[in-house]
């Protein structure tokens, strides 16, 4: 049982890719622990391929990352970094082995239980993001909706949260993410509080030259996000409460000024700039 959001992240010159998850596994006897479930595929320490965020039969997760490493792998040892459309292919393998493997488990009467989102960036700042279903089937979101999400924490408010606030790839999904694994995790005790358990992936201009980098969390971003993440519930209470003292239009009529001071104010700063 777990939370996984992946998401195509847009940064000023290219995309990015972020996922993040929840730590904690509970297993049929009730029994839970706390387990890694997103992880970065390298070909080595200074040359990343992609991300892998994982829900379901730990074991079967296990697999997914393999292969999904194993074929990357390959096509990384021969070009690399590996373009947009050759990682399309490099999927397209990776499913077909998860669909031959499960495949042969429901011939044994298993059923898997199994989800992954896999996703890359090229040194041209081109995110992709796909989701694996239990079939080993994948389907291409980076475009269309944007983001994925997986595990059980779906249904009981990761979905239900992502589009009551609406997603939005040039917001902080970083904040996002975490406020939605955070938020679900006090209703389902099946999923764990955010404790930083998040990857990005993107184009960085080092020493004048693009590279792919991937990293975790840190430390000093984690306590704000934790610290946003509760003024942020503290905002959605007040602003629903004056909603009901002062009424939907006036509260509306009141953003709508906020908003046009400060895209007036962006306007006058980048003015200033120019000259």
């Amino acid at each position: 049982m777990t939370l996984v959001i992946g998401c195509r992240w847009l940064f000023r010159d290219s995309d990015g890719i972020l996922i993040t998850s929840d730590s904690k596994v509970t297993t049929s006897l009730g029994i839970t622990y706390e387990m890694r479930k997103v992880y970065p595929i390298q070909l080595d320490d200074e040359r990343p391929i992609a991300i892998a965020g994982v829900a379901g039969d730990t074991s079967l997760a296990k697999k997914g990352v393999e292969t999904a490493e194993e074929v990357l792998l390959r096509f990384a040892e021969d070009t690399y970094p590996i373009e947009q459309n050759r990682f399309k292919v490099a999927v397209r393998e990776i499913e077909r082995q998860l669909i031959q493997h499960f495949s042969e488990l429901r011939r044994y009467g298993i059923d898997p239980s199994f989800q992954m989102i896999l996703g890359s960036v090229d040194l041209e700042g081109r995110g992709s993001l796909y989701l694996f279903d239990s079939r080993g089937l994948s389907e291409p979101v980076h475009d269309n909706p944007g983001y994925a999400i997986i595990g059980s924490g779906m249904v009981t408010g990761g979905i239900l949260l992502l589009r009551l606030i609406g997603f939005d790839s040039r917001l902080d999904l970083g904040l996002l993410s975490a406020f939605i694994v955070d938020s679900v995790s006090e209703v389902d005790s099946s999923v764990g509080a955010f404790i930083g358990d998040s990857f990005l992936m993107r184009v960085e201009e080092i020493n004048d030259k693009r590279r792919i980098v991937v990293g975790p969390l840190k430390t000093d971003v984690l306590i704000k996000y934790k610290d946003q993440i509760k003024a942020r519930r503290e905002i959605v209470k007040k602003m629903w409460k004056l909603c009901d003292e002062l009424g939907e239009e006036k509260i509306f009529e009141i953003l709508s000024n906020v908003e046009r001071e400060l895209k007036n104010s962006v306007i006058q700063d980048n003015s200033t700039k120019s000259r």
